[in-house]
């Protein structure tokens, strides 16, 4: 039987991200990237990892309102960003380069 390496990637990025270390790690990667849609997919999948049903309690959303936040294509507007990472105790910082 041949394994999906794609959907074992993913199960294990997501349990890793499950650790606010490692979610913050990598946002923080995501970030350095200075890429939009790089830090969306990122910023998705630590939503993900910890619940999307969960986070969208959290910030007084509805599920599919979370999904399009975080899609391609989705609103994005400067306040959802900063509910998500106040949900997920996770602060943004700065540094001089």
């Amino acid at each position: 039987m041949k394994k999906n390496i794609t959907r074992d990637h993913q199960e294990y990025l997501l349990e890793t991200l499950k650790s606010q270390k490692e979610a913050a790690a990598y946002i923080d990667a995501a970030l350095e990237e200075g890429d939009n849609e790089v830090f969306l997919v990122a910023l998705r999948n630590v939503v993900e990892a910890y619940g999307m049903t969960k986070i969208a309690r959290k910030v007084k959303l509805n599920r599919e309102n979370m999904y399009r936040i975080l899609s391609e294509k989705g609103n994005h507007e400067f306040s959802s960003p900063w509910e998500l990472f106040t949900s997920l105790d996770l602060r943004l910082s700065v540094a001089v380069s």
